[in-house]
C-alpha cells in the first residue's frame, strides 16, 4: 500500500486542466480528462469553476467547444495575491519544450540555444 505522503503532486486538478486548455483552446473534454488523468465528469467540474471563477470562457463552434483564459486573472490564494495565472501557464508551456538542464550546473552557465556567445565573453 502507497504512503499517503507519497501520493500528492504540486498542480491542482485546476491548473492542470487550465494548462491544458491554455495549450489547445479547442481540446476536447475527453483529452483533457486523459491527459490530466481525471475522469471527465471531474473535469467538466473543473472547467465549471474555472468559468465561475472568470479564469475561463468558452464558446461553442459547431459541435465543439473553444475555450478562452481570460488575461489579467489573478491568484485566488493570499499567497499569491496580484500575481498573474498566465505567468505561471507560460512558465510550464515553455518548460514543456525546453530540454531540462542538467542538475548541478549555474543559471548563468547555461545559455539559450539562440546565443551563441558564452557568458565569460561578453
Amino acid at each position: 500500500m502507497q504512503d499517503r505522503r507519497d501520493n500528492w503532486t504540486f498542480l491542482t486538478s485546476h491548473a492542470r486542466v487550465l494548462l491544458t486548455v491554455a495549450q489547445d483552446p479547442s481540446v476536447r473534454m475527453r483529452d483533457v480528462a486523459a491527459t490530466c488523468r481525471l475522469t471527465e465528469r471531474a473535469v467538466q467540474a473543473v472547467v465549471a469553476d474555472l468559468e465561475a471563477a472568470g479564469y475561463l470562457t468558452r464558446v461553442r463552434v459547431g459541435r465543439r467547444n473553444r475555450y478562452a483564459i481570460v488575461s489579467g486573472t489573478t491568484f485566488r490564494h493570499p499567497a499569491e495575491a496580484g500575481q498573474e495565472v498566465a505567468g505561471l501557464l507560460d512558465l510550464l508551456r515553455m518548460s514543456a519544450r525546453e530540454p531540462v538542464p542538467p542538475s548541478g550546473t549555474a543559471p548563468s552557465d547555461r545559455l539559450p540555444a539562440s546565443d551563441p556567445v558564452p557568458a565569460a565573453s561578453r
